[in-house]
């Protein structure tokens, strides 16, 4: 394959996304990660190539990893304190490059599913991960 250059040279990067969470930009974002993935299978019949394949459900994950700022402002925004009592909402992931072509992913009906608080000596800031629950992803 040959070599094609990079049209800009821009790549996104972390500084160029915006993750508002219920509608409120968070800067306490330190990490995300989601995936998707489909259900695809080989059907044998006769011979030892497949035949035709079958495909399945389509299946996302995904978490967030946050400062302790913004869990406890998140957590003081909903009446019982805990996370896992918000409803179903949507989650964009919104990418700002400096070429200004706009993407968005947006994953679709997030609950929290666990809040999982860790830190240890040496520490500088204590951040938290968030587990989701993700019904799917919408790219575009």
């Amino acid at each position: 394959m040959e070599h094609v250059p990079l049209i800009n040279g821009i790549e996104h990067s972390f500084v160029d996304i915006v993750i508002p969470i219920l509608g409120v930009p968070s800067a306490g974002i330190t990490a995300i990660s989601y995936s998707y993935e489909t259900e695809k299978e080989d059907n044998y019949g006769a011979g030892k190539y497949p035949v035709s394949r079958g495909y399945g459900q389509e299946k996302s994950t995904a978490s967030i990893t946050v400062l302790d700022s913004l869990l406890n402002a998140l957590e003081k925004s909903v009446p019982t304190g805990k996370l896992t009592d918000i409803p179903a909402f949507d989650l964009p992931v919104i990418f700002l490059p400096k070429n200004g072509v706009l993407t968005t992913h947006v994953l679709k009906n997030v609950e929290f599913t666990k809040v999982d608080r860790k830190m240890k000596t040496g520490d500088k800031k204590f951040e938290s991960e968030l587990s989701l629950i993700v019904s799917h992803i919408q790219i575009g």
